[in-house]
């Protein structure tokens, strides 16, 4: 048997380190290189299988079905292995083209480079394709194709739409394309035998999950019953460095606060959708700035100073200012009036369009809009010369009122509108980020002390650290919450959200964690701030925006958050093991200390390795749901799947019993974290692939 165990060390070694190559290989030769050469090979399908034996024969040698959880949970593995394996062998793929009236039965398929062709047993007819777009926007909200089916003389109508499929007879057809001549494109799927062996497999594996929490005597409670009420977790201090600034200068002119914000009140086409000017005034303040303010002047007033006193506010962009020439471009497109599109009008149909001063208009477009929308900006800018606010904050008004009339409600809802000018107001800059990293320092340094005198941690401090953490958990909950309602949908698409989340997700892990685990506030305080200080420098505050289709689904935002709370945790781990390692350091002799930290990153790691495969199994289920494959061999999946097995191993102590080992086992925890650090920033930033969004 430590044969089997030697063999199954290999193995699964050896498949990390194939698929993290088969990441960079797709980076360099693309993703056909990558399916023909590693992922679809028959020699990586053999390791999988010489894996899956291996696996097969510890089971029954240990007599696993005596335990049913740990039985349920493998069993569960080899189901998804298998279900694989009949996509692989049984499984059709591949894309149809259906032009409206024309009976369609075939499509074709492209496998490692090669096409070929498959026959439908019905037909599909295209009746007609929409795009259906948010109100007041051309931006698209869905794709939606209206077929007949035909079926040995049986006509039936049905409606494919992004995240709405249509099953047939074992087949499945998305919503993937679609021409200007209104021909539609849909992906089709036939792997019955593999999606319902896979999806047997997520079942089974979710119960048994489940049930590792609750076995009364499984390990997850019996690490509970020897940790509970004396275990502390011991971080790592970590340095930055940095020093902040300022500019001593005289203020260029601008509006007043109330002039400048009674302008950011009204309504402005960008970035695809409806939204106050504020937002537009904060990104471009952003831009050229690095932060949404200059030298005390609010985002509006400074879009106000490059509008009507472009001449003073020239000498703010110095020659050495990075990207200038984008910067100045940005600046003459708001100088030739494009970046500001304002002015809603009707069409016959009712569509509506946004248009700015300059834009050329439509013949038929009234008299009266005319000559509003052409002398709208000039009329502003009399009045600022003339230092007439009063008059210049009568004519936004009118403004505002004219949006509200010709855009046919076609804006915000007030609770929407209120939000996003809330959210623009109250979300935070580098300052937060600082502000808890240095806190958790000195929390952390203190805490130092009082481990060394044997001390619990001071409460003062460990009251003061909670209640900061408490109202940081609020504010970005707010932020969270104000972010859903303007932008209309859950905020976990993209990383500067997925972030935010993981922050918060810190943030109530420390204060359920603090009850036993004191030193878990300064660990709270540490990576918050960290993730805060990644989330700006990675892209400041990105504007809120209209969701793609295909990332509308509650599955999405489902597998968002657990994956961020799984990395949470793992966060935890990894500074828990720096913690043990600087105690094994400067107190060599604490080695019942040491083993109290493993248990508690033990702990910890349950749940975290079992929301990471919830997560990645949550995906799939969304990715088959919504294309019609729930695995492609993404680097953010294939790394993903890394770090699960790589988690995987310290769970099974019995197998390899280097684990046991607190100083072995802590060093791994510190090493094993650079496969989430992968996973997240390096498939963005590096390899790229369908889940980059850097």
């Amino acid at each position: 048997m430590k044969i089997i165990r030697h063999l199954l060390s290999v193995l699964m070694t050896a498949l990390i380190t194939v698929m993290a190559t088969g990441t960079v290989l797709e980076k360099y030769h693309g993703s056909d290189y990558a399916l023909s050469h590693v992922y679809g090979s028959w020699w990586f399908v053999a390791l999988w299988g010489l894996a899956a034996l291996a696996m097969i024969i510890m089971l029954f040698h240990r007599k696993f079905w005596k335990r049913p959880v740990a039985f349920g949970l493998h069993t569960a593995i080899l189901l998804i292995l298998l279900g694989a394996l009949l996509t692989m062998l049984t499984g059709q793929h591949g894309e149809m083209t259906l032009r409206p009236g024309v009976p369609n039965s075939q499509f074709t398929i492209e496998k490692q480079g090669e096409k070929s062709t498959a026959r439908l047993p019905f037909q599909l007819t295209l009746d007609h394709f929409e795009v259906v777009t948010y109100p007041g926007t051309r931006s698209p909200m869905d794709f939606v194709s209206y077929l007949q089916i035909t079926d040995r003389g049986n006509l039936t109508d049905a409606k494919i739409s992004m995240n709405h499929i249509l099953k047939f007879r074992h087949y499945r057809f998305y919503q993937s394309d679609y021409d200007e001549e209104g021909n539609s494109v849909l992906a089709v799927a036939h792997d019955p035998w593999g999606v319902s062996m896979t999806y047997a497999g997520y079942i089974l594996l979710f119960i048994a999950l489940v049930g590792l929490f609750f076995q009364r005597e499984g390990p997850f409670r019996a690490l509970l019953r020897q940790t509970a009420g004396k275990a502390v977790m011991l971080l790592v201090l970590l340095t930055l460095g940095g020093a902040l600034s300022t500019q001593a200068a005289s203020k260029p002119r601008t509006l007043s606060r109330e002039s400048a914000d009674k302008m950011g009140q009204l309504y402005v086409m960008y970035k695809g959708r409806v939204c106050p000017m504020q937002t537009l005034a904060k990104d471009f303040t952003t831009k050229l700035y690095g932060k949404a303010h200059y030298r005390g002047h609010s985002p509006e007033q400074v879009l106000g100073g490059w509008l009507f006193y472009t001449g003073e506010w020239s000498s703010t962009l110095t020659d050495d200012t990075k990207k200038k020439d984008e910067k100045l471009q940005l600046i003459q497109i708001l100088q030739d009036g494009q970046l500001l599109k304002m002015f809603p009008h009707a069409d016959s149909l009712g569509n509506i369009t946004w248009y700015s001063q300059n834009d050329q208009l439509p013949l038929e477009i009234p008299d009266d809009e005319y000559l509003f929308i052409r002398k709208q900006t000039s009329l502003c800018q009399e009045y600022v010369v003339r230092g007439d606010f009063q008059a210049l904050e009568e004519v936004l008004e009118k403004t505002k009122i004219y949006q509200e009339k010709y855009a046919l409600g076609h804006v915000q809802p007030v609770a929407q509108y209120r939000a996003e000018r809330i959210y623009n107001r109250l979300s935070a800059g580098r300052w937060l980020a600082l502000t808890n990293i240095t806190l958790g320092l000195l929390c952390f340094a203190i805490a130092l002390v009082c481990v060394g005198k044997g001390r619990p941690l001071y409460k003062p401090l460990r009251w003061a650290a909670t209640v900061w953490i408490a109202l940081l958990c609020a504010f970005l909950a707010l932020l969270f919450i104000l972010r859903w309602i303007a932008g209309g949908h859950v905020p976990m698409a993209g990383s500067f959200d997925s972030m935010n989340l993981l922050a918060l997700s810190v943030c109530i892990l420390a204060l359920c964690l603090s009850k036993k685990y004191e030193m878990a506030l300064p660990a709270g305080l540490l990576i918050t701030g960290f993730v805060l200080l990644v989330q700006m420098i990675g892209g400041s505050n990105p504007p809120i925006t209209n969701l793609m289709p295909v990332l509308l689904s509650p599955l999405l935002s489902l597998h968002v958050t657990v994956i961020m709370i799984a990395y949470a945790l793992l966060f935890f781990i990894m500074l828990n093991g720096i913690g043990a390692v600087v105690v094994r350091i400067t107190q060599p002799d604490n080695g019942a200390y040491m083993e109290r930290l493993q248990n508690i990153s033990m702990i910890l790691l349950y749940p975290a390795v079992a929301l990471l495969a919830a997560g990645i199994f949550i995906g799939a289920a969304w990715a088959n749901i919504t294309w019609g494959n729930y695995w492609s061999w993404d680097p953010k999946e294939v790394w993903a799947l890394i770090t699960l097995l790589i988690y995987a191993f310290p769970l099974h102590q019995s197998v390899w019993p280097s684990f046991r080992k607190p100083l072995f086992f802590h060093i791994y925890s510190i090493l094993a974290f650079l496969s989430v650090v992968i996973t997240y920033f390096g498939v963005n930033m590096l390899l790229g692939g369908l889940h980059s969004y850097a």
